[in-house]
């Protein structure tokens, strides 16, 4: 086996390209999809990460540094190629990258009823996971979710399993509105999203949406801001309703969970809860797009720059 393996690199604004790199120790794995993480790589390629963050935006395994050239990504599937899980198919968080070899604890194994193209999803499914945490959401809320890509059907899918739940998507493309249906919601255009909602959880990454997001707010409501905007500055008017709705608003982000479910909640258990619930063969309908890892170079730009898609894979 060869000791190096090419790895796509941000090596400017809107620009990428392969790199040989060391392939490391460990436990060796062949990479065979991974991951487009539409808004958080879209900032990275585009420079578009605060210096303020660039520690606490370090993926693992990452190289290099913000804001070029970086080795960025965190959604990789692979077969285990070496040792006693040889075989085996699992999750990690790693940059797109042809081999790895790494600690066997980073490696968590795909169920055999989740495809490994669908696995992909699992950094997700976990952030989705975090924002109904965050947001308190229980049986019979009233629940809005602002912004129908990946993060937010997946939040969707989420809300909607509780019992007595109504959940509304809310997103401008009327063609998300087949997907939003069959995840047991209902899909709204931003003039007709309802007002008067217990829990609002926004994650179109768009400033017009977390205002619509307290605008639909009742009072005492929880609204949750699951988007990640880098260096783009947000004006939020907070007079109107804000205060004498006594609304609250709340981040999400993965990187940490709520104090009350730290103590038991490990990250291999997270991790273990969000493969098991892409069990389901719906979520196969979130990738919409494909690419070749000799071409990513070429190609991973414009499907970053895209607004229609979902979730692209690189296959290698």
């Amino acid at each position: 086996m060869s000791s190096t393996a090419s790895a796509l690199w941000y090596v400017g604004e809107g620009k990428a390209e392969l790199r040989e790199g060391a392939v490391g120790t460990g436990v060796r794995l062949r990479a065979l999809y991974s991951g487009l993480s539409r808004g958080t790589e879209r900032l990275v390629l585009n420079g578009r990460v605060p210096a303020s963050e660039y520690d606490r935006m370090r993926c693992p395994h990452q190289e290099g540094a913000f804001p070029f050239p970086v080795k960025y990504g965190y959604c990789l599937v692979g077969n285990v190629i070496d040792g006693p899980r040889a075989g085996e198919i699992v999750f990690t968080l790693h940059p797109h990258q042809r081999e790895a070899a790494l600690p066997a604890e980073a490696l968590h194994t795909v169920p055999a009823n989740v495809p490994a193209k669908r696995a992909v999803l699992t950094a997700n499914m976990e952030t989705a996971l975090t924002a109904i945490w965050d947001s308190g959401v229980s049986a019979g809320d009233k629940v809005l979710v602002i912004g129908a890509g990946v993060l937010g059907l997946l939040i969707a899918a989420l809300a909607a399993r509780m019992p007595g739940t109504q959940v509304t998507v809310v997103d401008p493309l009327a063609e998300r509105r087949e997907i939003v249906v069959a995840l047991g919601a209902t899909y709204a255009a931003p003039d007709e999203a309802p007002r008067d909602q217990d829990v609002v959880i926004h994650a179109s990454a768009a400033p017009q949406g977390l205002a619509l997001a307290l605008e639909c707010a009742g009072l005492e409501a929880t609204v949750v801001e699951a988007s990640w905007y880098g260096a783009t500055q947000v004006p939020l008017a907070l007079g109107e309703g804000f205060h004498q709705r006594r609304l609250k608003l709340i981040s999400s982000q993965v990187g940490s969970i709520p104090a009350a479910r730290a103590p038991r909640w490990s990250y291999a258990r997270r991790i273990g809860i969000a493969l098991a619930l892409l069990a389901d063969p719906l979520f196969d309908r979130f990738i919409t797009g494909e690419i070749a890892f000799d071409d990513a170079p070429a190609k991973v730009p414009a499907a970053l720059a895209g607004s229609t898609g979902l979730m692209t894979v690189l296959r290698y």
